[in-house]
């Protein structure tokens, strides 16, 4: 598919050369774009066993810096960490199930959205299962966790204020918890929920039929660079054009054909 993408995007020319902006000019200096995910937020991005990050924002990753002519470095990167890092130069965008958000949007400009996503819950418990509202997991005697720095903790904070919650720091932790009894709910978006039930049946994992919100999850940029972002727009929207962002949508979100490259 990759080799494909190649020869079929058809676009206007962009040269790299003579760009002011440090990040662009950087990238074509080096012939390389570096992008900040946390390979623990499957199936955006998580570990493969043999170590490689797969998943959509990888694939998704992948496929921009082809396009641009350029080599893929995927820079690992804890989500609390992410803007951060984008802020101090150490990557040159981020892919990694960011959602969108006003408060965001005020440090980073952003692309997108690629994909919607939404809020929703993994339990084992199937009276938990059948939530349709926050407000029905918004009591003192539930435990939820969530990721740190996430939407998701800004989420439960705001919908269940009175539920005990935990911040974890990655979402294999949320998972541990929930199968070790320690907590009743992981709060996580609706792909992650989904992907941990189907790799985890035996675990007795269940999530939502129906996501709790709607979120629109696009790729982070310094606001410093309007040229990359140009460029990077530009890039996604002819993807999406061609035929791209479906292809992986239904590869990572829908078929499962590679749930053998994570599950022993």
């Amino acid at each position: 598919m990759m080799k494909t993408v190649l020869i079929a995007v058809i676009m206007v020319s962009f040269s790299l050369n003579g760009m002011a902006q440090k990040n662009l000019a950087r990238i074509n200096e080096s012939g390389e774009l570096r992008v900040g995910m946390t390979a623990s937020q499957p199936p955006f991005s998580m570990k493969a066993l043999d170590g490689s990050i797969i998943g959509y924002d990888a694939d998704l990753a992948m496929v921009l810096a082809e396009s641009m002519g350029v080599k893929l470095n995927i820079v690992e990167i804890p989500f609390p960490k992410l803007l951060g890092a984008l802020e101090n130069g150490d990557i040159d965008i981020i892919m990694s199930g960011m959602t969108i958000t006003m408060e965001r949007n005020m440090k980073v400009a952003f692309v997108g959205p690629y994909i919607l996503s939404g809020k929703s819950i993994l339990t084992r418990s199937t009276e938990f299962s059948k939530t349709e509202e926050s407000e029905q997991l918004n009591a003192n005697t539930v435990r939820l966790a969530v990721l740190k720095g996430s939407t998701s903790e800004t989420y439960a904070k705001m919908e269940m204020p009175d539920a005990e919650i935990a911040l974890v720091d990655n979402y294999d932790d949320a998972v541990n918890m929930l199968i070790e009894g320690k907590t009743d709910i992981m709060v996580a978006d609706f792909p992650i929920c989904a992907y941990e039930a189907l790799v985890h049946p035996e675990k007795g994992l269940i999530t939502l039929a129906e996501p709790l919100t709607i979120e629109p999850i696009g790729v982070a940029i310094s606001p410093d660079d309007p040229l990359l972002l140009n460029l990077v727009q530009n890039y996604m929207s002819s993807l999406a054009m061609i035929g791209i962002l479906d292809a992986l949508e239904i590869k990572w979100f829908e078929s499962g054909v590679w749930l053998d490259l994570v599950k022993e």
